[in-house]
C-alpha cells in the first residue's frame, strides 16, 4: 500500500518560503557586463592597490635596486640598515622644533647622507654618483625657516665625518680639508659637493695604500723605517703622480699610485742602500703625512 505524503505544517511552509524569497535577489541582480570575481581575487587586488597607494611598492623596488648596485656580502643586514635609515626624518616632516631639535635633525641628516655615500665604492661611478645625489638631497632639505640648499657648514661637517670615520690621522687629512672646504654660509652646488666627497674617499684609500707600503719598510722590532728607504719609496710615488699630471679626477691619482710595481720599488730601495749615506728613523706618521701631501698637492682648491 503506497504511503501518502504528509503535508507540512503551515508555519514551517511559511518559513521555507521566506528563506527562498530572501535568497532570490542575490541570484537575480547580477552584473552581466563583467565576469564574476572571486573573493580571493578581489582581496588580492585591493591589497596591491593599498601597497601602491602608501608607497610601499615603490620603496621596496628602490631597496632592491640599492642591493643590486652595492651587491653586499650580507644582503639581509644591508636591507635592515637601509630601512632603518629610511625611518629617519625626511624633507616632508623636517623643520619642526626649537634649535636643540634642529641640531638633532641635522645629525640625523648627516648620518643618513654618510650611509648613502658608503653604499657603493667610488670606482662604481654610476652607482656612486647616484648615491651622491641622494646624499645631497638629504642635506638640502629645508625647514620652515630655512631655504632649500646646502650650506658650507654642513658640507664641511660631512667631509670631517668621512675622514674621521675613515680612521685617517687628523694631521694627515687636515691640509685636504682646508683646501676643499667652503665658507659656512656659502651655497654649495652639487658638482662641488660631488668632487669633495670623491676626493675625500680617494684620499682615504690612498693613505691606506701608503700605510701598506710603510708596513713593508718597517722594522718590526723598532716600529720605524729606515729614512733612506722611506724617502726612496716616496720619491717613486711622486714620480708616478707626476706622470699623471694631465689627469683631473682624484681617482686617476689613485690609479697612478697603484701602478707602482714591485720592480720599480725594489730598484728605488736598492739605490737607497747603495748610496750608503747616514740615515735616521722615519715614523709611520711622518711617512703618511708626506705621502698624503703628494696627493693633496694635485687637488684643486674650491673656489
Amino acid at each position: 500500500m503506497t504511503a501518502l505524503p504528509v503535508p507540512l505544517p503551515s508555519a514551517k511552509m511559511a518559513a521555507v518560503e521566506k528563506r527562498r524569497l530572501a535568497m532570490a535577489p542575490a541570484a537575480n541582480f547580477t552584473d552581466s557586463s563583467r565576469p564574476p570575481v572571486s573573493g580571493a581575487a578581489a582581496t588580492t587586488e585591493s591589497e596591491e592597490d593599498f601597497l601602491q597607494q602608501v608607497g610601499v611598492t615603490k620603496m621596496l623596488r628602490a631597496a632592491l635596486l640599492k642591493v643590486l648596485e652595492a651587491r653586499p656580502e650580507e644582503p639581509i643586514s644591508f636591507l635592515a640598515h637601509y630601512f632603518e635609515n629610511m625611518g629617519l626624518s625626511t624633507p616632508a616632516n623636517s623643520g619642526a622644533g626649537e634649535p636643540p631639535g634642529q641640531l638633532l635633525l641635522q645629525q640625523q641628516r648627516l648620518g643618513r647622507a654618510l650611509w648613502h655615500l658608503r653604499l657603493a665604492h667610488h670606482s662604481q661611478r654610476t652607482a656612486f654618483n647616484n648615491n651622491v645625489g641622494v646624499a645631497y638631497e638629504c642635506l638640502s632639505a629645508s625647514g620652515r625657516k630655512k631655504k632649500p640648499g646646502l650650506d658650507g657648514r654642513t658640507y664641511s661637517e660631512l667631509l670631517k665625518r668621512i675622514c674621521r670615520d675613515g680612521e685617517a690621522p687628523e694631521e694627515v687629512v687636515a691640509p685636504l680639508l682646508r683646501k676643499i672646504q667652503c665658507r659656512d654660509h656659502e651655497a654649495v652646488p652639487l658638482d662641488v659637493f660631488r668632487t669633495g666627497m670623491l676626493t675625500c674617499f680617494v684620499l682615504l684609500e690612498f693613505v691606506g695604500r701608503a700605510a701598506a707600503l710603510y708596513q713593508l719598510l718597517e722594522d718590526p722590532t723598532l716600529a720605524v723605517a729606515d729614512r733612506r728607504m722611506g724617502q726612496a719609496v716616496l720619491d717613486t710615488l711622486e714620480g708616478a703622480l707626476q706622470a699623471s699630471s694631465g689627469a683631473s679626477a682624484p681617482a686617476h691619482y689613485l690609479e697612478a699610485g697603484s701602478r707602482l710595481g714591485p720592480d720599480s720599488l725594489a730598484l728605488a730601495m736598492d739605490r737607497a742602500l747603495v748610496a750608503r749615506r747616514p740615515s735616521s728613523p722615519m715614523t709611520r706618521e711622518e711617512f703618511l703625512e708626506k705621502a698624503a701631501a703628494l696627493f693633496i698637492a694635485k687637488v684643486k682648491p674650491v673656489g
